[in-house]
């Protein structure tokens, strides 16, 4: 059985469509918080058990020997390492037959990555047959609100002229399908699109896939956070995006080893294609 934790999310519901076109529904099962937001999976034949990464007892039937688990990592930053110590306790008491977990790229020093490398701690002392996505970042986060960037014409960050090797969560989705329904174990896979960009490039491809002016303005990080506050967020989730910023401008997610593009079969979509989609959309 092929079991994806998180899967009513955004990468979730990605990788379990993945399967469903690649297996039979009767092969997957999907671990989540709310039965109610996977009916429409479990209309479809997928086997939905329902679980809470703060309630670990809620994990015990949650995987079965012989299962290939993909573990996403959980969205409460600051929370994440004694709910994810709660699913590797469980797939190992279980005896899985592969954990993959939705990590973050090895050259992060950043405080975002913090969690994520104490996970993968917990994963190799489990002593489970594993494989570690070390997902880059999502071409999504930065066109999430594509066109009002566009309108307001500027893409704002503190990242200076640093690189960032994004992919679209589909890549990554694939990725992930690829991972569970292959023979390798105890890997470690450094996932990135073909091709690292920076700030200016977006705005330079926002303003000729639009016709609009957009100009890439660069902060001080102190200036940034204001802005973002500004805008509404939790200062605690503008002080992450600053801090990844200050990585970013360290070359951190500038990483283009290609191994992305060899698990899916084909190259990672381009940063113009995604501009133009979500201008599009």
């Amino acid at each position: 059985m092929y079991v994806v934790t998180g899967a009513t999310g955004q990468l979730g519901r990605l990788v379990v469509e993945g399967l469903l076109a690649a297996v039979p529904a009767s092969e997957v099962a999907v671990a989540v918080r709310s039965a109610e937001k996977a009916a429409d999976l479990a209309a479809r034949g997928v086997t939905v058990r329902v679980v809470d990464y703060d309630r670990p007892e809620t994990l015990a039937d949650a995987f079965a020997a012989g299962d290939r688990v993909l573990l996403i990592s959980g969205s409460e930053v600051g929370r994440r390492i004694p709910q994810h110590r709660a699913v590797v306790d469980a797939a190992a008491a279980a005896g899985v037959a592969l954990l993959a977990y939705t990590s973050a790229p090895g050259a992060a020093t950043f405080r975002l990555a913090d969690e994520h490398k104490a996970t993968e701690e917990l994963i190799l002392a489990s002593g489970l047959p594993y494989a570690l996505l070390r997902n880059g970042w999502y071409t999504e986060n930065y066109l999430g609100d594509a066109a009002g960037t566009v309108a307001r014409g500027v893409v704002l960050g503190s990242a200076g002229e640093g690189r960032i090797a994004t992919a679209p969560r589909r890549d990554y989705a694939d990725a992930a399908v690829a991972v569970l329904r292959g023979e390798d174990a105890n890997a470690v896979y450094e996932l990135s699109g073909d091709a690292a960009w920076s700030l200016p490039e977006l705005a330079a491809e926002l303003a000729k896939a639009s016709g609009k002016p957009v100009e890439h303005r660069d902060v001080a990080p102190a200036e940034h956070l204001a802005v973002l506050v500004g805008a509404g967020l939790p200062e605690g989730f503008a002080e992450v995006l600053v801090d990844v910023d200050a990585g970013i401008a360290r070359g951190e997610l500038a990483g283009t080893p290609g191994d992305l593009a060899r698990l899916i079969g084909r190259p990672t979509v381009p940063l113009a294609d995604s501009v133009r989609a979500a201008l599009t959309a």
